[in-house]
């Protein structure tokens, strides 16, 4: 049987925001990330619809492109095949074209807007968590904000999965809008849980000074 290809969804507009797009692996007290590309928040048209909307990009494509707030582009994209896998609505994004630099030099902020590091900066950093509510009201176009698809493995012998979405900042510590939000619960065989305390975050980011 001949395997249909979906077929792609051209867009354009203007970026809002880039951000690493970045997935999470738990299993009780462990976790690992995987580092596929970034996201871009673009305000503009998708298809034939004006508004707001989130498109994937491998690596390859920031690094050449090098995309950031202000920047004028357009493309082709696929519907995602698991919106639980995913925070961008579209990805196996191709034609990708910048049609109009940003007109100036962002400003210091927070929220940062520049290009984002490469994906290894966001590795060696490390990530604390980041109150929801926080991201959606301050964050959503920050370099430096990550909402993260997050696969939890319950039970490695009965491997069946449920799915989340957290948020985390990869940003300054002194930055004035950061808030933790409450710890989080991380479920477990038998009806068991783990909570990611506070001490997490901290020796995760040990490494860095308040402005780093």
């Amino acid at each position: 049987m001949k395997k249909t290809s979906t077929p792609k969804v051209t867009w354009h507009g203007r970026i809002l925001g880039v951000q690493p797009r970045i997935r999470l692996l738990r299993s009780f007290d462990q976790r690992s990330h995987s580092y596929p590309g970034y996201v871009l928040r673009i305000e503009g048209t998708l298809g034939d619809e004006p508004g707001e909307f989130l498109i994937a990009v491998g690596k390859a494509a920031q690094e050449k492109h090098r995309f950031r707030a202000g920047m004028m582009v357009k493309g082709a994209s696929v519907p995602v095949a698991d919106p639980r896998m995913e925070t961008a609505g579209h990805y196996k994004t191709s034609g990708l074209k910048v049609l109009k630099e940003a007109p100036e030099e962002p400003p210091a902020g927070p929220p940062f807007h520049g290009v984002p590091p490469d994906l290894p900066t966001y590795r060696q950093r490390g990530h604390r968590r980041l109150d929801p509510r926080t991201f959606d009201a301050k964050c959503t176009a920050c370099i430096w904000g990550c909402r993260m698809p997050v696969e939890l493995l319950i039970d490695p012998w009965n491997p069946s999965c449920r799915y989340r979405f957290e948020t985390f900042c990869y940003g300054p510590k002194s930055c004035p809008f950061y808030r933790a939000g409450a710890p989080r619960k991380v479920p477990g065989r038998k009806g068991m849980s783990w909570v990611e305390e506070d001490w997490v975050d901290e020796e995760e980011t040990a490494h860095r000074g308040p402005d780093d």
